[in-house]
């Protein structure tokens, strides 16, 4: 058997397929491999392992039909044409569970770097205006028994919450498509209607998936109703907020700040304004990037690679 690899994953899991005795071909240029090299590519081999943000639409699908099994190095399939591949009966699997904490981590960071201005300050003595002592001016905020609000309490979401709950006492209210009850019982979360969350929240924080109900769901409309003192954080995906609103919002004062490890396009252009604002911190897209977290999500992705060749039910299908 032979896997496509369109990117470098974690050792581990190429031990993992090599045991296996399977062949592997992989995609090493630096830069993207682009949507006609990716069909090309997968011509001549089983299966395919999607690194990065490939799109594995109806087109790919119907060129490469023949695949057994794609699996995604991610626990986001907004890049899958989902019901294609159902109809073509390739099964997609992807990473869930295992980065939880590493992103939420990077959820917590940000919150607590915007809260008090951490990159924009940093760049201050990088550019040589660290000068004399001033009581007020850059202050921060405090973060300590405020309301974060979770959009999207999965996994991600919990574990974003306990540590917010443990190192800053806050209250946890959340909006899901349903109620997460095991998360209500385990740490006293709040369900709340989203207008509820929007206008109650300190900090809102982003952990749902992009769909079409979720793109561009916090727009200028959405950041008018938020607290001026508000923190809007985004690790989930870049497509789930409106740019050009959030620039907005953020000159008008509408909002204290944000924080983003996704942005919309990836990567961001190096001009981009909010690199440069007093309450914004920006990071490309590191949620899940520790050597621990990116092994485990590299073993899940052989895992649901060898299940497929063999024609078993993949161990985390979309």
């Amino acid at each position: 058997m032979k896997v496509f690899i369109s990117g470098n994953i974690a050792e581990s899991g190429i031990k993992i397929l090599e045991q296996n005795d399977i062949d592997l071909i992989r995609w090493t240029s630096p830069r993207q491999i682009s949507a006609r090299e990716l069909i090309d590519a997968c011509q001549d081999v089983d299966a395919l392992v999607s690194v990065g943000p490939n799109k594995i639409d109806s087109a790919f699908l119907n060129a490469c039909k023949h695949l057994k099994v794609i699996a995604l190095h991610s626990v986001g399939f907004d890049n899958v044409d989902v019901e294609a591949a159902k109809s073509l009966k390739i099964p997609i699997g992807n990473t869930p569970g295992v980065l939880s904490g590493a992103t939420a981590d990077t959820a917590f960071l940000l919150m607590l770097a915007v809260s008090r201005k951490a990159f924009y300050l940093h760049k201050k003595i990088i550019n040589g205006l660290w000068e004399n002592y001033e009581p007020t001016p850059e202050l921060g905020i405090e973060l300590n028994g405020k309301t974060l609000g979770i959009f999207g309490m999965g996994n991600i979401g919990l574990e974003m919450a306990k540590k917010s709950i443990g190192a800053y006492g806050m209250q946890v209210i959340y909006h899901n498509r349903h109620k997460n009850e095991a998360a209500e019982r385990a740490i006293g979360a709040k369900y709340v209607s989203f207008e509820e969350l929007i206008e109650q929240s300190d900090v809102i924080s982003v952990h749902t998936a992009l769909t079409s109900e979720t793109k561009g769901k916090f727009n200028l409309d959405v950041f008018r109703k938020m607290k001026t003192q508000s923190i809007f954080i985004n690790t989930a995906r870049g497509g789930i907020h409106n740019e050009n609103d959030l620039i907005k919002a953020l000159d008008e004062k509408l909002i204290w700040g944000a924080g983003l490890d996704v942005t919309n396009p990836e990567p961001m252009d190096k001009n981009n304004p909010l690199l440069n604002m007093e309450n914004v911190a920006v990071l490309p897209h590191i949620g899940s990037a520790t050597q621990e977290t990116r092994s485990e999500m590299a073993n899940l992705v052989a895992k649901n690679i060898i299940a497929g060749l063999k024609g078993e039910e993949l161990p985390h299908q979309v």
